[in-house]
């Protein structure tokens, strides 16, 4: 099953204190990469990179942008992608640009304002994780003024299928997609009232939702939401890191 995202980004008023978080909550390493001037961490799962941090940039903090995960979704070719993104009523928050040694990759949003990037990366394709393997992504949720409009938008642009919709009471209807099988890896839903805009949220897989949970608040975070079971036998928890970005954790044990 492909995963519509093929890399995750944190950018954070702290980067210190961040990273110190994540690898004592998720259980990732981490290492620098590029040079002083630009500094950037990957995280890593395994030997396998997984996700980067950064400083957000001075000109975001000075709009008032917070702390937040962004993650990168794939294309063949990001300019052609990125023209299409603004035709569908899209925005284009940074043009095409290159990233020596890495790839081509802009900063877009959907028609209801969700951010994530484009990138066409260089070098050879990395192959798929099992699932539910530690320190890899095992869910991609978005939070939509209007979730039929926004799978609409994705369907369009990347040829994401629905898989079902799960009527879930007063939380509303719950769309599960997929983006290459047919069993669903992520899901869109209407942000409820206190969410002031649209945003993808990435859950983080655990090997267990308990202790995890408890690591995320030893460790200055907050719990939104959960523990929870959800349909399929998982257990997930929402939650805000210590500068404020909201990430989730999912794992197949309570």
């Amino acid at each position: 099953m492909a995963s519509p995202f093929i890399w995750y980004e944190l950018m954070t008023s702290d980067v210190v204190a961040a990273e110190t978080f994540y690898r004592n909550v998720v259980g990732w390493t981490s290492q620098p990469f590029g040079n002083a001037e630009m500094p950037y961490t990957i995280f890593n799962a395994g030997d396998r990179g997984v996700a980067g941090l950064m400083l957000l940039p001075e000109e975001a903090a000075a709009m008032g942008t917070p702390p937040s995960w962004i993650g990168y979704i794939y294309a063949a070719d990001t300019d052609a992608a990125t023209a299409k993104i603004e035709k569908a009523g899209g925005t284009v928050h940074r043009v095409p640009a290159d990233i020596p040694d890495v790839g081509r990759f802009s900063v877009v949003a959907d028609a209801q304002g969700a951010a994530f990037m484009l990138m066409t990366p260089m070098g050879p394709d990395q192959p798929p994780v099992p699932a539910n393997t530690p320190g890899h992504v095992g869910w991609h949720e978005l939070y939509a003024s209007d979730y039929k409009i926004a799978f609409d938008f994705y369907s369009r642009q990347f040829g994401w299928t629905k898989v079902r919709e799960t009527d879930m009471g007063e939380m509303g209807v719950y769309l599960v997609f997929d983006t290459g099988g047919a069993e669903g890896n992520g899901g869109m839903m209407n942000r409820p009232p206190h969410m002031p805009v649209s945003f993808w949220q990435f859950y983080f897989t655990v090997p267990d939702i308990a202790s995890a949970a408890k690591r995320i608040t030893d460790n200055g975070g907050t719990i939104t939401f959960g523990p929870m079971e959800v349909p399929g036998g998982m257990w997930v928890v929402n939650a805000q890191d210590p500068q404020g970005a909201h990430f989730a954790l999912v794992a197949a044990n309570k």
